[in-house]
């Protein structure tokens, strides 16, 4: 099985740079996109489908053009589900999770904290209040891949600057702390890192300066998995090229 995630920042745009077409290549069975920017009538474009492809959508409703997740299935899921109980998260289109059997897969979009103090304060926020959802996930004997832009690095392997970013949004102390204790605290396996334990690689480049040239970037898009897929992982790559958006499509393949 192989599961890829992409910040598309702009679905509509990634699409007339190609993504679609490249996306085809890729004999993907599910596609988690985030930042669509786009409401659903806009997204049904036959430009916008994958062939061979069911698409479902979760629109931000707060504001047009804004956040919104979705996922591309080769398979009908047994059940698609896009609200996890709280309106100021929901509202914001972050959140579309497809069933198979017993096989979850989330695409989710973390919120940045870079706009300014409000959004971090929304940020924190929603960190305290979905790690409770990701602990009941965790033990509730489903197998769960947690697909997204997560908006935080873990470790100093996964940005280029590390000692100058401690105080940027992404970077912050707090933040890296609450990644690592859903990793190493409650047992989320990092697939990237448990395939490349020592790479360092980047799934995100500022858009200013020449960051993408130089490899200025950061890993912030991740596919979370339960213990229970651990012996399912099989491959991984981060698709640097082409270029369809600020963030690197990331595929993972499972046995």
């Amino acid at each position: 099985m192989k599961i890829t995630t992409f910040n598309a920042n702009g679905l509509r745009s990634a699409a007339r740079k190609g993504f679609f077409d490249w996306f085809a290549q890729h004999d993907a069975d599910v596609l988690c996109v985030q930042e669509t920017k786009a409401q659903e009538h806009q997204l049904r474009e036959p430009a916008l489908q994958a062939e061979g492809y069911r698409a479902f959508y979760k629109d931000a409703i707060t504001r047009k053009g804004y956040s919104g997740v979705a996922i591309y299935a080769r398979r009908e899921p047994d059940e698609i589900r896009d609200t996890l109980g709280w309106a100021a998260f929901d509202d914001e289109g972050r959140y579309i999770e497809a069933r198979f059997g017993n096989l979850s897969v989330v695409s989710l979009y973390v919120p940045s904290g870079s706009s300014g103090p409000e959004r971090q304060a929304f940020k924190f926020a929603v960190m305290d209040w979905i790690a409770p959802i990701f602990r009941q996930w965790l033990h509730s004997g489903r197998d769960y891949v947690i697909c997204g832009d997560w908006n935080i690095v873990h470790t100093r392997k996964d940005i280029r600057n590390w000692a100058s970013n401690q105080k940027n949004s992404g970077c912050l102390p707090e933040e890296r702390a609450w990644l690592d204790g859903l990793i190493n605290a409650d047992g989320w396996l990092d697939s990237y890192r448990h395939l490349r334990p020592e790479a360092e690689d980047y799934t995100w480049w500022s858009q200013r300066g020449q960051a993408r040239a130089n490899n200025v970037g950061w890993r912030i898009d991740y596919q979370m998995v339960t213990p229970s897929l651990r012996e399912r992982l099989r491959d991984c790559a981060i698709h640097r090229e082409p270029r369809f958006s600020d963030h690197a499509p990331y595929a993972l393949e499972l046995v």
